[in-house]
């Protein structure tokens, strides 16, 4: 019969399967998505964002190997996030759902010319990457559920009253594709939303991520590419990969010895890939903090290297430079969006 896990496992390699399917047939154009991840009753994005587009069919980057080389090739994947806490504070970039009662306070930006303008729905005890007294990012997250509208801030620290103050911040609507005027920063140094690549813990216990997954590097190159926005190195060697380069787990690569929510994990990192969003340790990968998590399970992704993964050109998807949306979002000559992938999977 078999365990919840292993049944869990199959039901994620057949909706995996099925995709494979759909495209090679071309019942979809190649490079689209049948569903994407939802959040508090929020989608992350429409199902034909950047971010929730397969990316196993497309060209390797012409400089695939330069840039695992210069991240390191015998470097284990590591997550950046779990459960319990590390020098005081969680661990992982967390998030703090808000409504629309929740009022609006003033922030004011170290790169004001860089970040939107407040105000922001901050409460006072809005969630801080590393805790309230942590040093390093500060990363805050507020998702606005009634209209979906997500905030991002950089190095956030609350002021006197109720006011805060940031390095940067950026407002995305989860509802659109629009992207950051190109030479902007946001929260992270790619200008690119935070949220869209973050682990949730629901996500692999529901046997399925949706999603690329953020991810960072010691060294970047002085370049971004679509998605990304801006970028923050003063290095141009070619061999330094550019902020936005999307990679993908090898599809020879074996994950079949590893727990079932691990392989869920990795099996996105298959189809979906990961994106280089900002400096850091190398092939560390980003996740929200939850005390399901377990850490011991989590460590076993060390047992993947980066020599197993390469760098993917998706130049091919871009419609246009302004916009996350993907090209043949519809079904071929109908204008119709693409049949929602979970309904065509029944146990």
């Amino acid at each position: 019969m078999g365990t919840w896990g292993d049944k869990m496992v199959l039901r994620n390699e057949k909706r995996h399967c099925l995709l494979v399917f759909i495209i090679i047939t071309g019942w979809l154009i190649p490079g689209t998505v049948v569903a994407g991840p939802v959040l508090a009753g929020c989608a992350v994005f429409p199902p034909d964002n950047i971010w929730n587009t397969p990316v196993a069919d497309l060209p390797v980057d012409a400089r695939s190997d330069s840039y695992i080389a210069s991240m390191g090739a015998d470097t284990g994947l590591h997550a950046d996030f779990g459960s319990g806490t590390w020098n005081g504070g969680p661990i992982g970039i967390p998030l703090t759902l808000v409504d629309n009662t929740q009022p609006m306070v003033a922030v004011g930006f170290d790169y004001a010319d860089e970040s939107d303008a407040g105000p922001y729905p901050i409460p006072d005890d809005a969630a801080i990457e590393g805790g309230s007294q942590a040093d390093g990012d500060r990363h805050v997250l507020i998702l606005q559920t009634d209209s979906c509208i997500l905030y991002e801030l950089f190095n956030a620290r609350q002021q006197t009253g109720h006011s805060w103050h940031a390095g940067s911040g950026a407002r995305f609507d989860l509802n659109a594709h629009a992207l950051r005027p190109d030479g902007w920063t946001s929260a992270d140094a790619a200008g690119l939303p935070i949220l869209p690549g973050l682990v949730r813990y629901e996500e692999l216990a529901s046997g399925h991520l949706d999603h690329a997954v953020r991810f960072t590097a010691v060294h970047t190159r002085k370049e971004h590419l679509w998605p990304a926005r801006h970028d923050a190195s003063s290095l141009t060697g070619m061999s330094y990969p550019p902020m936005g380069q999307r990679f993908r787990l090898k599809a020879d690569v074996d994950i079949s010895g590893f727990p079932p929510m691990v392989r869920v994990l990795l099996q996105a990192m298959k189809t979906y890939g990961i994106i280089l969003a900002d400096n850091g340790a190398n092939w560390f990968i980003s996740g929200v903090p939850d005390d399901r998590w377990d850490n011991d399970l989590l460590h076993q992704l060390g047992n993947i290297k980066g020599s197993d993964f390469e760098a993917v050109d998706v130049s091919s998807l871009m419609e246009n430079h302004d916009s996350g949306r993907v090209k043949g979002a519809a079904l071929p000559g109908t204008g119709r969006a693409m049949p929602q992938l979970h309904l065509l999977l029944r146990d």
